[in-house]
């Protein structure tokens, strides 16, 4: 493994022009989806630490939408987003189905690195919260062997009440070291749903949902090979080494994330939005 998976280019850093920038999007289901290549949306990312910005960054999955429909509060939150991206190819499918521009993956176990080279080279922190006691911390240290020169100023683990005093000191811990990015991974819709009530209060420049990320990090969960990953088929090989816990979410989210889907292709095509 690389440090930065230089196949995507996210260590690399992107031409300022050419096709996709990082302001183009797609409406998918009522959300809209950055389309630009992923060194130009980590680019635009680290940009709102340059300029000193409060923004939040989100992704999104066939399974993250699928919950947007159930949990409005879920769907509140990524409307508010700054910026919106694809981590899945469900989401890439349903743009070609309906006929949009298709969004780039940009899984975070890959963009991880180049966001910690980026950081690194420009003296940017980060903050891990979120997974279970421990796998934050092991994120961090796994980040750092890879470069040693990167400020990760803090970790914590996720489980912890969001109405409770442990809460509060989580955010008080957060404020007190200032981040430049602090990465929530809680997972959804926990982490967009604490991002949407704290992230006014969140001394930090970027506050970005990250999902099972520090769980990749600390090797507690397994990734996929190439071949999988690389077609698609990710789900599968969750489904395969966590059979009880995601069956529910990919053999009933699936079909019914296609049906949304298409229901959206059909109306647009009878001419309504």
């Amino acid at each position: 493994m690389s440090a930065v998976d230089t196949r995507s280019g996210l260590g690399r850093e992107p031409s300022v022009n050419g096709a996709g920038s990082a302001d183009s999007a797609s409406e998918l289901l009522g959300l809209k989806v950055q389309t630009a290549q992923p060194a130009e949306l980590l680019r635009q990312i680290l940009g709102y630490c340059e300029r000193g910005e409060h923004r939040r960054v989100s992704y999104v999955n066939a399974h993250v939408i699928n919950q947007s429909f159930e949990i409005p509060e879920l769907r509140e939150s990524l409307s508010h987003s700054d910026l919106v991206y694809c981590d899945g190819y469900g989401v890439r499918l349903a743009a070609r189905t309906i006929g949009v521009p298709v969004p780039h993956r940009m899984t975070g176990a890959d963009w991880i690195w180049g966001v910690a080279a980026l950081c690194e080279e420009s003296g940017r922190s980060l903050y891990l919260l979120g997974s279970d006691p421990g796998a934050s911390g092991e994120a961090a240290e796994a980040l750092r062997r890879w470069y040693p020169r990167l400020e990760v100023c803090g970790s914590h683990h996720g489980y912890f009440d969001m109405n409770s005093p442990h809460n509060e000191r989580v955010v008080e811990h957060i404020n007190e070291r200032s981040p430049d990015i602090l990465l929530v991974g809680m997972g959804t819709p926990q982490q967009e749903l604490w991002t949407e009530r704290y992230f006014e209060r969140i001394d930090a420049r970027v506050v970005w949902t990250v999902g099972a990320l520090f769980d990749y990090l600390s090797k507690r969960i397994p990734r996929a090979p190439h071949f999988m990953s690389d077609n698609g088929l990710e789900w599968v090989f969750r489904l395969a080494m966590e059979p009880r816990r995601m069956w529910r979410r990919y053999l009933l989210g699936n079909p019914l994330f296609l049906y949304r889907v298409w229901e959206e292709r059909r109306t647009r095509r009878n001419g309504g939005e």
